[in-house]
């Protein structure tokens, strides 16, 4: 275990997740803080922080603690004060399309470094975010099927976005569109952390398509027994939101999945995307 100095820090399970305290991000802080935040991400995959009262400007100024953030997200509408602030308002009015477990864009050359999640709005019960660690899958799974997929990749796609182009549809040509505009990315099926060095398996339900040389159905049967495999309550972590709470976690070797759960009531969240891991 890592000794942290200027923050406290407890670990939530032992595969992943952990809460960070003793920070105040409206208060700035220092190079050192912001190493072992870094630090802690790398070794428990998702952090959070509690009791957050922060401006845009603050969460802002977080995330470019890190890296670049994202531009105007190309599907969910942005905060009026600053456009790389996504702004997830869902309700009865606007039901939550995030509650299925995924990578953010994998469908894109790059996905993105990180997410940073405040909680603006949160309903009174419901709304958990869970995250699964795709490092513990990796180390867990039998040595034979890590043999088998060590040389393997996969076609990623726009996967559940479709629904944001199809419905109502009746000739795809949205859809067509669509996928000209996001285009698809061919990704290794095992990767290996560029910090921790350590293996993880890159695939999700939400993006990924096909094993590349494998038919479809073979494709399908094995992504189906990795995603059975990764989806065990040993290698997650399920965080009931408080207000103000803050999520921060490594896109790269995480999947998450926020239940919808908690409707007709509202719930109010900001993100920023973090593009690029500004402290490799």
């Amino acid at each position: 275990m890592r000794n942290y100095r200027h923050i406290q820090l407890e670990p939530l399970t032992p595969a992943i997740g952990a809460e960070v305290s003793g920070v105040d991000l409206a208060a700035g802080m220092s190079d050192d803080v912001l190493d072992e935040i870094y630090s802690a991400l790398i070794d428990h995959h998702v952090i959070f922080m509690k009791g957050q009262a922060i401006t845009v400007g603050d969460h802002l100024k977080f995330a470019e603690s890190f890296g670049d953030p994202e531009p105007p997200h190309p599907i969910y509408p942005y905060h009026p004060e600053c456009k790389q602030v996504v702004v997830l308002h869902t309700g009865p009015h606007n039901p939550p399309d995030t509650d299925g477990w995924h990578t953010d864009v994998t469908f894109r050359k790059t996905p993105p470094f990180a997410s940073i999640l405040w909680a603006k709005q949160i309903p009174s019960i419901g709304g958990d975010t869970l995250w699964t660690s795709l490092v513990s899958a990796y180390e867990s799974l039998p040595q034979g099927i890590q043999s088998e997929i060590e040389e393997l990749s996969a076609v990623h796609d726009m996967g559940d976005f479709r629904n944001d182009f199809a419905v109502g549809e009746s000739d795809g040509e949205r859809v067509t569109e669509a996928h000209q505009r996001f285009g698809s990315a061919i990704h290794p099926l095992v990767q290996t952390h560029p910090v921790s060095g350590k293996k993880f398996v890159f695939a999700n339900e939400g993006f990924t398509q096909h094993i590349v040389g494998l038919k479809a159905s073979d494709s399908g049967q094995l992504l189906s027994l990795l995603y059975h495999h990764i989806n065990q309550p040993e290698h997650q972590v399920r965080f009931r939101w408080s207000q103000g709470a803050i999520a921060m976690w490594d896109n790269r070797c995480t999947w998450h999945y926020a239940t919808a759960d908690y409707l007709p009531n509202e719930r109010i969240m900001h993100r920023i995307t973090v593009m690029n891991d500004g402290r490799l």
